[in-house]
């Protein structure tokens, strides 16, 4: 590396990073210092620049069996639909039907199907089973997020046909208003523009009903486990807010974004709670940073949008912990719309002034850093830089506009992993597009 050749302000924030970074070698050790500096932590929430890195995934696995293993921590909260999750869920606990864990993903159906069903989630969902066998409190996989309206509105009247088939048969009819339509956008647009009547009195009602008839529905002799009155409240719940979310898309996406995130931290708060009944609960959250990191040291703050790792933040002070990662280059299994199958990408170099180009010129080629403190790292990465965020969709040809957003790194997260170049995650489904991959961007001259 030539400092010489570098803005005085970046060269410094480059010796800084290299007086401060922890190597990533893949060894046994790279965490040991991370690990004890969580402490007390109640949520530790790793994020991702990126839906499709397998560094990402593995590395905050290889984090998430450590937190449990040696802090206690009980539940893994991650960015995906509640019912989908659960089903992960029972089968950690060994109280599904499916016979492995690929069959314990296999209800992952919705855009992003790679998302979830990767070989790495795979792995970590073997191991998680593993370990809750021989562990004295076992761990859960929960989801916060809320686009299974439908699969929602199935699990509350499937639980109700069980326990009260006269409530499941009002529930059907307050239902019906939303399944009259095929897709959850089309009631959204549909109510927003006054085409239709909204549904939400009626999902409100069912939701107060099913809360209120909890108590009986425990008291029957073993019928009904609290867990799973829990899993149908949820559902219950998640359905008013998707109504709500769906209504919102057409009506301003700084709404939209500031109901999602809400629910998910909510979610997240009754998670714990009702976890706490049975000891301490300590969660692990999976997210993309775009959710993890303060948004108000972002220009989403500035824009008035809140995300989970600003709620937990205000909600946890520092027994939150915020995890992000950032990489320069290599591949990200991402699609190029909404909707459209998985590709394997390459990821562009980063652009001159971010974040990633900073960490790229540092002479480590995995590290991680520690920002939740005075020292000289965290002053150098305060001001603010662009950071790059790659969702479920990556169009490198408008990278700068799509991608690219404005924070102040240091206070954004309390710690930083980066790696200069990755990979993109293994799908369990490989598209003929994914498997061929980009060419590289001097074919066909090799120059």
């Amino acid at each position: 590396m030539n400092l010489s050749a570098i803005a005085g302000s970046e060269a410094s924030a480059i010796a800084a990073v290299d007086a401060e970074a922890r190597p990533v070698t893949g060894a046994p050790g790279d965490y040991d210092e991370l690990i004890d500096q969580v402490g007390d932590a109640r949520v530790v929430m790793i994020g991702e620049a990126t839906h499709g890195t397998h560094e990402f995934y593995r590395h905050r696995a290889v984090i998430t069996k450590r937190l449990i293993e040696e802090k206690g921590f009980t539940a893994v909260a991650v960015e995906a639909d509640w019912p989908d999750a659960y089903r992960v869920n029972r089968w950690v606990h060994g109280a599904d039907d499916d016979p492995d864990a690929e069959r314990a993903l296999a209800g992952f159906e919705r855009f992003p199907t790679w998302m979830w069903r990767n070989a790495d989630v795979l792995d970590f969902v073997g191991w998680l089973r593993s370990h809750n066998e021989r562990a004295d409190r076992p761990t859960g996989f929960y989801g916060l997020d809320l686009y299974s309206l439908y699969r929602s509105i199935e699990a509350v009247v499937a639980y109700l046909d069980k326990m009260d088939p006269p409530a499941a048969a009002r529930a059907r009819e307050r239902y019906a208003c939303l399944e009259r339509f095929e897709e959850s956008q089309a009631y959204g647009y549909s109510a927003a523009r006054g085409l239709t009547p909204s549904c939400r009195q009626g999902v409100v009602r069912q939701l107060i009903d099913l809360r209120n008839a909890g108590d009986a529905y425990l008291r029957r002799d073993g019928i009904a486990a609290e867990d799973e009155q829990f899993y149908a409240e949820e559902n219950a719940r998640l359905v008013v807010d998707a109504e709500e979310y769906y209504r919102s898309m057409f009506t301003g996406p700084i709404s939209s974004w500031n109901l999602r995130d809400s629910h998910m931290a909510g979610t997240l708060e009754r998670l714990i709670s009702h976890l706490e009944g049975r000891g301490e609960a300590r969660t692990v959250v999976w997210a993309h940073n775009s959710h993890i990191g303060d948004a108000r040291r972002t220009s989403m703050g500035r824009r008035g949008e809140h995300n989970i790792g600003q709620l937990a933040r205000e909600r946890f002070g520092l027994g939150a912990v915020l995890i992000g990662f950032t990489t320069c280059t290599g591949t990200v299994s991402a699609a190029s719309d909404w909707g459209a199958g998985v590709e394997r990408k390459r990821v562009r170099p980063p652009r001159r002034g971010s974040i990633e180009a900073l960490f790229g010129e540092a002479d480590r080629e995995a590290f991680w850093l520690r920002l939740r403190d005075d020292g000289r790292a965290a002053g150098e990465l305060f001001p603010a830089r662009l950071e790059r965020a790659i969702g479920v969709i990556y169009r490198p040809e408008n990278e700068l506009v799509s991608h690219y957003f404005e924070a102040h790194v240091s206070e954004q997260f309390d710690y930083v992993i980066h790696f200069d170049e990755t990979r993109a995650v293994e799908p369990l489904e490989r598209t003929v597009e994914w498997k061929r991959g980009e060419p590289p961007e001097t074919y066909p001259t090799s120059l």
